[in-house]
């Protein structure tokens, strides 16, 4: 598939869910453009678009904690893309393994 075919938001943007390759964790989620797809994809570093500092991140270039590309693929729609990487350190900026700790327990929540 090409990234032509992908289906971006109004923004030029497409979330991607980041796995870990070796023991199947989610990482992470976070956002690419047709750029950051094609730097990835180049340099085998996952690249992506920082919606809040309106610029390119490479993962780890300033922490260590890099994340080195196996594979991407789109979804059926492909309107998101799956990143399987090889994560070195941490994913989370909060200096946990994943992104995803928050539990969220519905015998506890109010609204329920």
């Amino acid at each position: 598939m090409e990234i032509t075919g992908l289906k971006f938001n109004s923004d030029g943007l497409i979330p991607v869910v980041v796995q870990d390759d070796q023991v199947g964790d989610v990482l992470m989620m976070a956002w690419m453009n047709q750029e950051s797809i094609q730097r990835t994809l180049t340099t085998r570093r996952m690249t992506y678009w920082s919606r809040s500092r309106q610029c390119y991140w490479v993962k780890g270039e300033t922490s260590g904690h890099v994340q080195d590309l196996v594979e991407i693929k789109a979804d059926c729609d492909q309107d998101c893309l799956l990143a399987k990487v090889n994560q070195t350190g941490v994913a989370c900026h909060t200096g946990a393994r994943s992104c995803f700790f928050n539990e969220i327990d519905q015998a506890n929540d109010a609204t329920s």
